[in-house]
This record gives structure tokens, C-alpha cells and sequence, in this order.
């Protein structure tokens, strides 16, 4: 494709996104709640497309794209899973908001650390999460570094792309905090849908309708039309990557923050249904872009390569190509920036507040956008390593952040949980499964995440029951519901 396309796209997208990031600062809130979750005042609408744009990164157009192209119809299998995942909202969902308005919280880790009444609870989930998602932000950045070489034949080198996502992240980041974040993040979504959408069908009818492009990979490649199909999706390879992307919405603090974040109950139902009509055609877009790659270019050297292949071909009009570039570029940069303030929101609450014994608001907040830049900094030299398959990474920052899991559903449901037990199933499940992704290791051919979980939480139950529970908290938090539709009927 002609970089001059590319590179005019790239413009118009970024002037764009930049006076919608300009305009939502009118009004904007002040403080720790007002800049990182908008004061719980975000409208279900907008909910649900930020909540999409920030979850449908380039995992989905670049990555999970890329895993179909690899192993076939088992990556639809793998994205279904977290699918099934999402109804977790519906059991948490209103707790965490519940305990949010209730309490003021501003991170997931901010409130294990009260239900736990532990300082040391929230600094270490806290920095748990920064060691994994930074990883992930990198991928992030790597999918538009392989999206802008790949269409212009790296006329655009990687390390540019990677640049220009981390700038646009910053920017964004700043420009109002999390309101500006959210009006940018509902423009990409829609955008981003729509495009998809579009250039999928193109591509499928050009290779002869729905019944002919099946019936041409049932001819060619029939093992990718079943799983384990060519071998890639084992039931271990298949059980290593779902188990992790199951816990997603409670396990990703990026994710479980924005549950924060709605006005009432009535805009966090709309949120979830939005993002479930949302998730499924994009889904289904991704899987189909995957199978396309494969038929009109069987020999790519990386999996990661389908989407750019497709999108520079000769079957997609130039200017729809750019359009879906950018729709992908603004998913990207969606998901990285809410991962910024997420992160930097953890730690100036978290760990920089806990250690000076919870500072004013405005010293919080000043720390918080000092760290933003920082996080944009290491997540770049990840993003430089150039690493293989973005699918499987993802998956790989999502087994480290598993191991909160097991303290999560214990705030709400389990009344004999204690501090020592979240964070010896934190801390050192975090470190095994750190060892274990960082080596390639599988026990028993296992995924880290598998181990992860069960190691968190065999520890956070076994350690807990010999230890003290603070009992006030964990009546408070087990018995939320049950007061809010008291409160209700009163």
C-alpha cells in the first residue's frame, strides 16, 4: 500500500481523536475519583464502548487474527471461552460498584486492601499488576508496530509505530484523564466496528460468498475447520489459554476499574450488554479475517502478519484499508492508555499512598501523572523485543493477574479470608508463574496460568484458615447485596 496513505490516515485519525481528547475536558473533574473514573458518573452508552475499546485491543484484529491463522477454528473456541467469562460481571459487577459508591474506592486493589484491612494487600496486587500489564501494554504497541510495517512493506519500521502509539497514549492520557480517555475510546469502537465489518464482507465475497470461502479451507486446509485441528490447539495448549481469559474481567484491574465507573445499576447492565453485542461481532469479524489471510496468503512468515497481509492486498480498496488501520491503531492505543492510568492510579494510591500514610487527594493525583510517562517508558522497551504471537502473550500477562483471583472472590464470598492469605497467594504465585512464562516451562504440560490459579488458591485458603479474618469488613462485604435490596425496599 502506498505510505503516503498510511501516513495521511495516521493524521486525520490523530487531529481527530485530539479535539475529541480537547473538548471532554470542558467540565472536567478534579481529584483522584474525578480523573481516573470520572466520578462514577459514565453513562451506560459510553460505558459499553469505552469497556469495548479498552478489552478488543490489537489482541483481536492483529492477535487473534493471527492465532486463527495459526491453529484454526480452535482460537474461535479460545475467544468464546472468555465469552462465558463476561457473565462473571454479572456476579461482581454490582458488588464492586456497590462497594465503590459505597466506600470511594479508586482501584480493584485499593478495595482488597480495605475488605482485608491491609496496606500491604493493596501494594502488593498493585505491583503484581504493574509487572504483568506493562507486558501487556507492550503488545499493544508491538501490534501496531507489525500493522504499520506490514501494510507499508516497512517503509514504516516498527520501532515508528511502536513511537506513535506511545505518544498518542500519553496525550490522550493527559489531556483529561479517564473522561478523555472514554470519548476517544467510544469514537475508536464504533469506528472500529463498522470498518471491520465492512472489509470482511468485501473479502469474503471476493472469494466466492460464505458457502464457497468454507468449502475452499474444507479443500485445502480441512484440519483448521476442527480442533485440535493442525495440532496447535491440544486440549492442554486449548485449557492453557481460556482458563486465564475466563478470569479476565475480574483478574484485569484495567477492566474490573471500569466497574467504577457507570452512574447507577441501570448504566452498568447497559454497559454489559453493549460490550456482549459488541464483543461477538468483532469477534466473529476476527476469526473470518483470520481464515481469509489464510487462503490468499499461506506462507506468511509470522502469524501476526494476517491482518497487514489483508489489509495492504489488492482485494482491499486503499482508502478502507486505512480506514480499518486506523480503526485497529485506535483500539490499540485505547487499551494502552487506559492501562496507564489504571497502573499510575494503583500506585499513587496504593503503594506511594499507603507508604506516606495516605496523602492528600491532590499530592495522589500529582503522583499518579507523574508515573504515567514512566509506565509508556518500559512498556516501549518491551514492545522493542519484537515478540512472537500476540494471542499467546496477551494470555500470558492474563496468567500472571490470575492470581488475584481466589482474594476477588473472596471479598464477596468467602468471610474467613485474611491479608496473610491474599498476599502469600499474590506474592508468590505471581513469582512461580513469572519463572515459569519467563522459562517456557509447563509442568505436566500445563500453562502458568493453570499453576497460577491453583497454587493461589490452595494458598490463600489454606493460610487463611490459620490465620485471623477482620470480621466487621468481612460481614460488610459478604452481606452487600443483601443490604442494598434491603435499602431498595425500604
Amino acid at each position: 500500500m502506498n505510505t503516503s496513505y498510511v501516513i495521511w490516515g495516521i493524521i486525520i485519525y490523530t487531529i481527530v481523536a485530539s479535539i475529541i481528547a480537547l473538548l471532554s475536558r470542558k467540565g472536567n473533574l478534579s481529584g483522584m475519583s474525578g480523573y481516573f473514573i470520572g466520578n462514577r458518573k459514565m453513562n451506560g452508552f459510553l460505558s459499553a464502548l469505552s469497556y469495548s475499546a479498552t478489552t478488543y485491543s490489537a489482541f483481536m484484529m492483529v492477535g487473534l487474527a493471527g492465532l486463527t491463522y495459526q491453529g484454526g477454528v480452535g482460537a474461535l473456541g479460545f475467544e468464546i471461552v472468555y465469552f462465558t467469562g463476561v457473565s462473571l460481571i454479572l456476579i461482581f459487577g454490582p458488588r464492586f460498584w456497590l462497594a465503590g459508591k459505597k466506600n470511594g474506592y479508586v482501584t480493584p486493589s485499593e478495595m482488597l486492601g480495605d475488605r482485608y484491612q491491609s496496606k500491604a494487600v493493596a501494594a502488593s496486587i498493585a505491583i503484581m499488576s504493574c509487572v504483568f500489564l506493562i507486558p501487556y501494554s507492550a503488545v499493544q504497541l508491538a501490534g501496531v508496530g507489525y500493522l504499520l510495517a506490514g501494510m507499508t512493506d516497512n517503509a514504516i519500521p516498527f520501532s515508528a509505530g511502536v513511537i506513535i502509539a506511545i505518544v498518542l497514549a500519553l496525550f490522550f492520557s493527559y489531556t483529561a484523564g479517564i473522561k478523555s480517555v472514554v470519548w476517544t475510546d467510544s469514537l475508536q469502537a464504533i469506528f472500529m466496528i463498522i470498518t471491520s465489518t465492512i472489509v470482511v464482507i468485501l473479502i469474503v465475497n471476493s472469494l466466492g460468498g460464505f458457502n464457497q470461502f468454507f468449502e475452499n479451507i474444507e479443500t485445502t486446509k480441512p484440519e483448521m475447520l476442527a480442533v485440535p485441528g493442525n495440532g496447535y490447539f491440544n486440549f492442554l495448549t486449548f485449557l492453557g489459554l481460556t482458563i486465564p481469559w475466563f478470569f479476565f474481567s475480574i483478574s484485569n484491574p484495567q477492566v474490573s476499574q471500569r466497574l467504577f465507573m457507570p452512574n447507577s445499576f441501570k448504566g452498568l447492565r447497559q454497559m454489559l450488554i453493549g460490550f456482549l453485542v459488541f464483543g461477538l461481532i468483532y469477534t466473529l469479524v476476527s476469526v473470518l479475517w483470520g481464515f481469509s489471510a489464510m487462503q490468499l496468503f499461506p506462507d506468511l512468515e509470522k502469524a501476526d502478519l494476517a491482518t497487514p497481509s489483508l489489509l495492504s492486498s489488492d482485494i482491499i480498496p486503499p482508502l478502507l484499508g486505512i480506514f480499518v488501520m486506523v480503526g485497529i491503531l485506535a483500539a490499540a492505543v485505547s487499551t494502552i492508555d487506559s492501562i496507564m492510568l489504571t497502573l499510575s492510579s494503583m500506585f499513587a494510591r496504593d503503594v506511594y499512598g499507603n507508604i506516606k500514610s495516605r496523602p492528600d487527594d491532590a499530592k495522589q493525583l500529582k503522583v499518579g501523572k507523574i508515573v504515567i510517562p514512566f509506565i509508556g517508558v518500559l512498556a516501549y522497551a518491551f514492545a522493542e523485543l519484537e515478540l512472537n504471537l500476540i494471542a499467546v502473550l496477551s494470555v500470558a500477562a492474563s496468567s500472571g493477574l490470575i492470581v488475584v483471583v481466589p482474594a476477588t472472590i473472596g471479598t464477596f464470598f468467602w468471610k474467613r479470608g485474611t491479608a496473610a492469605g491474599v498476599i502469600s497467594s499474590v506474592v508468590i504465585s505471581s513469582i512461580i508463574v513469572l519463572i515459569l512464562e519467563a522459562t517456557g516451562t509447563k509442568l505436566f504440560n500445563l500453562g502458568a496460568g493453570i499453576w497460577g490459579l491453583i497454587l493461589s488458591t490452595v494458598l490463600f485458603i489454606g493460610i487463611s484458615l490459620v490465620t485471623s479474618a477482620p470480621k466487621e469488613k468481612a460481614e460488610e462485604f459478604v452481606n452487600l447485596m443483601k443490604e442494598h435490596r434491603k435499602a431498595k425496599q425500604a
